[in-house]
């Protein structure tokens, strides 16, 4: 039987991902100003993790 550590270990980033996405792009289409900030900010942070994850797969 799983146990609710299993589950969150395996889609807690994922799910920080998504919901940084989701933050992202709300602000983005909300506001200017601050929340062009923030929008550029959360929407870089996946772009990151995947360069990051990409990079530590092939060294």
């Amino acid at each position: 039987m799983k146990r609710k550590g299993d589950l969150l270990q395996v889609f807690g980033i994922p799910l920080l991902l998504a919901i940084c996405s989701l933050v992202g792009l709300v602000s983005a289409l909300t506001g200017d100003g601050w929340r062009d900030i923030v929008a550029w900010i959360a929407l870089a942070v996946p772009v990151l993790a995947v360069g990051r994850a990409i990079q530590r797969r092939h060294a």
